[in-house]
C-alpha cells in the first residue's frame, strides 16, 4: 500500500504552489514596461497629512469604490475580488509598499493595470484624489508602509536597487526588511 501511494504523494508534492506565492505574485509590476520610467517618475504634489489621509479615505469608502474589491481594511479581500484573477492587491503587505514608487500606484489607479481586473479610474477621480486615495492606502501597511521605502523610490527589482533581498533587522534600522519580516 505504502509503495502505490508515494507516487501520488511525490506528484502531490511537486505541483504543490510554494509557500509565498501568492506575495511573489502579488510584487510584480503592474506599469507596462514602456511606461514604467514615466510611472517612476511621478511625484505626489501634496503634503503628508492627516487631512490629506482623511480625504483619501473618504474616497477609498465611496467615490473610488476600492473597498469592494481591496476590501475594507486594504487586505485585497474584498466581495467584489473574490474571482479576480490575479487577486487584488493587498495593501497590509510589506512587500507591496517595498517594491514599487508611489508615482507606479498612482498610474495603475489612473490608467488600469493590464491583465488584471483593476480598471482605470483617470476618469472618475482627479489626479490629486488619486494623490489622496494613495495617502490613504499607505495607512493599510503601519509600520512597514512608505515610511519604510520612502515616497520616491521602492525597493528590490521594481523599485531601483535591484536585487536587494530581504535580511531582516539590520544595522540601525527598527523595522525589518522585504519578504522575510514576520509581521
Amino acid at each position: 500500500m505504502k509503495i502505490k501511494m508515494f507516487p501520488l504523494l511525490a506528484i502531490l508534492v511537486l505541483f504543490e504552489v510554494p509557500n509565498g506565492a501568492a506575495e511573489r505574485h502579488m510584487m510584480q509590476p503592474r506599469v507596462p514596461a514602456d511606461k514604467l520610467a514615466e510611472a517612476r517618475a511621478l511625484r505626489s504634489p501634496l503634503p503628508a497629512s492627516q487631512e490629506i489621509i482623511e480625504k483619501g479615505k473618504a474616497l477609498y469608502h465611496g467615490k473610488g469604490t476600492c473597498f469592494t474589491c481591496h476590501g475594507v481594511d486594504g487586505d485585497g479581500a474584498g466581495p467584489g475580488g473574490a474571482q479576480l484573477n490575479p487577486s487584488p492587491r493587498n495593501f497590509q503587505h510589506h512587500g507591496f509598499w517595498r517594491h514599487r514608487t508611489e508615482g507606479e500606484i498612482f498610474w495603475v489607479i489612473k490608467h488600469g493595470s493590464p491583465g488584471t481586473g483593476m480598471i482605470g479610474f483617470g476618469q472618475v477621480l482627479s489626479d490629486e484624489e488619486i494623490w489622496a486615495l494613495i495617502q490613504y492606502e499607505q495607512t493599510f501597511a503601519g509600520m512597514h508602509g512608505p515610511g519604510m521605502r520612502g515616497r520616491g523610490e521602492g525597493m528590490g527589482p521594481m523599485g531601483g536597487r535591484g536585487g536587494m533581498e530581504h535580511r531582516g533587522r539590520s544595522g540601525g534600522m527598527k523595522e525589518c526588511e522585504g519578504e522575510a519580516c514576520e509581521r
